[in-house]
């Protein structure tokens, strides 16, 4: 049994009705003519078989009476691979779009909570002898390093510990959870005066610095109203695109922008596209970007980020400005960052009782007003650097994304994945009809942008990618 960190157990607080806080996890696998009887019963004696290695899978959540405190993780527990690997078939002729539309019926459900918080599909019917796995695990499980992590070790590119078959530990007794609870209790008082420290550390640093940070990272600008702000719906829809890394890596070295860098700007300039089209008009607007703290390849659960606010350049029609904005907001944000602390906000989550925090993300999620924190999650995770394989079947494109927010109906997340850059959107089902429109503004953008930089239009085609949709 082990706690879940305050951080962790906010994210799983945030959940309501109409906000699912689980992350979306796709693998696009290839099957060879010696491979193409590999189907979902063989799949889940893979899975089966290395259930040593991938331990969140096997973690229950199990609640404190009274909600006294946190709840644990029971970290052996049955797992049914029946219930939890369900099988999906795509209709004709199955390609990106007939996939996306499939992935956002199935993050349209919460996982239930009742079992290990995650699901997957195996998906066949996908053009070109390929199969899809599409997995939803809960936020609170792992964040984007850790599952890149944990993706990794699925496939075989990472190792873990080997042993024989898996056991389940036995259910806890409610006189351990409230006694481990009590004990945890005492154990965060007297953490107590370490983060009032890091804290008064952090203003010390910001006081200090000669450095002057702009007002909106310092004192957050409240975000415009947009189309995509507003009292979001149970209903979700995805949208994918693919993009050279190649081609992302030589328009950054030119402009002197990272490849997170690019993703900002690339973001931007959909996001202006989508806002005159929608709203008429393009204000600057701001996106949470979680910055890890922990890159450490052996971590496979738990949240080591802060989300990190970031201005984003919607109503510069240059995109070569907006990299330049969008590398410049960067930077000052992961000053900010830093300069603050990087876990101030984890350590002091620890301390937010469970009923009182549940019920204020029910409240936020039910209101009909734009958020006034943010307007969208934007993410950039660093995926594996080599092709796995599952079952001996070859690994040949990874797509993910994560949660909707709280009065946010979008949210894009980039995966890099040995060649490629794998873009991923979800929204609502009130914020777009078609997220494709993000995926393809964002391509569009990108276009632009090489094109003010004297590069070449035509962009590389990812020949072990999916067509475009």
């Amino acid at each position: 049994m082990k706690r879940l960190s305050g951080w962790d157990a906010v994210l799983l607080y945030s959940e309501t009705p109409n906000v699912h806080m689980h992350t979306i996890k796709v693998a696009v696998i290839e099957l060879s003519e010696d491979r193409r009887d590999f189907g979902i019963e063989e799949f889940r004696q893979v899975i089966g078989g290395r259930l040593n290695k991938l331990e969140p899978f096997c973690y229950q959540l199990v609640e404190i009476p009274l909600k006294f405190h946190h709840p644990m993780w029971r970290e052996h527990c049955e797992v049914d691979l029946d219930y939890h690997i369900r099988p999906w078939r795509l209709p004709a002729p199955g390609g990106r779009r007939e996939l996306d539309e499939a992935i956002g019926r199935i993050a349209s459900t919460p996982l239930d909570r009742d079992r290990p918080l995650w699901e997957m599909y195996f998906v066949e019917g996908l053009a070109d002898n390929r199969i899809a796995v599409v997995g939803k695990i809960h936020h609170a499980l792992a964040d984007g390093v850790a599952s890149a992590n944990l993706m990794a070790r699925g496939m075989d590119l990472q190792p873990g510990p080997e042993g024989g078959p898996y056991v389940p530990d036995p259910a806890p007794t409610t006189g351990r959870l409230v006694g481990s609870a009590f004990a945890d209790h005492l154990r965060h008082i007297s953490r107590i005066p370490h983060t009032i420290r890091y804290t008064a550390d952090g203003l010390a640093r910001v006081r200090r610095s000669s450095r002057k940070l702009s007002p909106e990272l310092t004192r957050p600008f409240e975000p415009p109203p947009t189309f995509m702000n507003h009292k979001i719906t149970p209903e979700r829809r995805f949208a994918t695109a693919t993009l050279a890394l190649a081609d992302v890596k030589e328009t950054g070295k030119r402009l002197g922008a990272t490849i997170n860098d690019m993703v900002l700007a690339m973001a931007a300039g959909a996001l202006r596209t989508l806002l005159l089209r929608y709203d008429g008009k393009a204000e600057p607007l701001l996106a949470s970007v979680p910055m890890s703290f922990d890159f450490s390849p052996e971590r496979i659960s738990g949240n080591r980020f802060t989300g990190v606010l970031v201005g984003l350049p919607t109503n510069s029609d240059d995109p070569l400005a907006r990299v330049r904005c969008s590398r410049e907001n960067a930077l000052l944000a992961k000053e900010s960052n830093q300069l603050m602390g990087p876990e101030l906000v984890s350590r002091w989550a620890a301390y937010m009782p469970p009923a009182p925090t549940e019920s204020f993300f029910r409240w936020a999620s039910g209101r009909e007003a734009h958020n006034k924190v943010l307007n969208l999650n934007i993410s950039n995770v660093p995926g594996p650097r080599q092709r796995g394989r599952v079952g001996g079947a070859l690994v040949t494109e990874i797509y993910s994304v994560g949660p909707l927010t709280a009065g946010s109906g979008l949210n894009i997340t980039v995966w890099s994945y040995v060649d490629q850059l794998n873009i991923s959107v979800l929204s609502d089902g009130a914020t777009l009809k078609d997220p494709h429109e993000v995926t393809e503004a964002m391509v569009a953008d990108f276009v632009q942008i090489r094109r003010a930089a004297g590069l070449s239009e035509e962009l590389t085609v990812v020949e072990t990618a999916m067509a475009p949709a």
